[in-house]
């Protein structure tokens, strides 16, 4: 079929709208009619070049897609006519990592926008295994807003049970924009004591509204006086380091150094955002604080009913993180997004 599409045909270009040949779905592959597609900080640094894809360009970006099953193929009739999700990261499903409950890590995963066409498009083929259908949708929640729990609250919950947070927990989140504020709300749902550092007082104060029970604006701040600020919380809190999970999920060098900070004896720091910048840290903190870090990348698809189930039962909000714009607006918003001027997360709607 021809599908209509955004393409990046070359680094630092705007993307291209134009038709899309799309393939009829092969065996254990569907065709998804997208309702709506999530922009990311990863598509920016497609788009920007940065980062380059794994597909060759031209390519279509964009991994946070919701849609209907128009089409399926041989194994995947079962899907026809039926609302989904689409994972930001697509594991194989056969592998070790997969069968370790680790396709997250899958080396043979797809990611839509890198791998494959993405959801910047009126449709896309995918693997249908991976797919999360989203059959019983409260009314109160639209399919289209659905899209960023592909990545950003998905990721987000992911990284809490790579973290091992347990109910009376204090969580330490550095950046509460994006990823950051849906981490905090998860954490706060799970039973955990959140603490939030952000530079921007519009997103601390989002954050206390939806789970942060402190909040610091690190503006102009040494990292030893925020870690000093934030033990005494914990210690009024009455947690002690063994129970500090500490995630980064800024995405920036200073909030990598500041998160590293935190760490104290026994305690565990998640990396969730991404820079491009080095940081110079001293390893052996973690020796002397028997400290555990770890990375986090996507979520695996079998969790996604968990995720949604707090979103269905009103645990985490999605409306006042996002916000909705046609596609048509995509190199513009790319731009905002370069500029820093979104303060949501923006959710695009083809055919506008």
């Amino acid at each position: 079929m021809i599908a209509e599409a955004y393409f990046l045909d070359a680094p630092a270009a705007p993307l291209a709208r134009r038709d899309l040949s799309l393939d009829e779905p092969g065996a254990g592959e569907v065709l998804v009619e997208v309702a709506a597609c999530g922009l990311c900080h990863t598509d920016l640094s497609f788009a920007g070049g940065a980062v380059s894809p794994r597909h060759p360009l031209p390519l279509v970006l964009g991994h946070e897609i919701t849609g209907t099953v128009v089409a399926a193929g041989a194994g995947a009739e079962h899907l026809k006519g039926r609302r989904v999700m689409v994972p930001a990261v697509l594991p194989c499903g056969e592998c070790a990592f997969c069968a370790a409950g680790r396709g997250n890590a899958c080396p043979d995963q797809k990611m839509p926008g890198n791998d494959i066409h993405g959801g910047f498009a009126s449709h896309v083929l995918v693997p249908a295994g991976p797919l999360v259908t989203l059959d019983e949708i409260p009314p109160e929640i639209s399919l289209e807003t659905l899209s960023v729990v592909s990545d950003a609250v998905a990721t987000a919950y992911q990284a809490v049970l790579r973290s091992g947070l347990a109910e009376g927990d204090a969580a330490f989140v550095v950046g509460a924009g994006g990823v950051g504020g849906f981490l905090i709300q998860i954490a706060a749902a799970l039973g955990a004591r959140v603490a939030a550092c952000d530079v921007a007082a519009e997103r601390l104060e989002t954050a206390a509204a939806y789970g942060a029970e402190h909040v610091t604006n690190v503006t102009g701040k040494d990292p030893r006086e925020v870690r000093k600020e934030l033990q005494g919380v914990a210690r009024e809190w009455g947690v002690p380091s063994l129970a500090w999970r500490v995630f980064e999920a800024s995405g920036t060098a200073a909030g990598q150094l500041l998160a590293y900070s935190l760490l104290g004896p026994a305690a565990t720091l998640v990396q969730v955002g991404y820079t491009f910048e080095k940081v110079n840290v001293r390893l052996s903190n973690l020796m002397a604080f028997d400290a555990t870090v770890h990375g986090t990348w996507g979520c695996p698809p079998e969790v996604f009913p968990e995720v949604l189930e707090l979103i269905y039962k009103g645990r985490v909000a999605l409306d006042p993180f996002v916000d909705h714009a046609p596609m048509s607006r995509l190199n513009e918003l790319l731009d905002d997004m370069a500029h820093h001027k979104l303060t949501r997360r923006m959710i695009l709607h083809p055919g506008d």
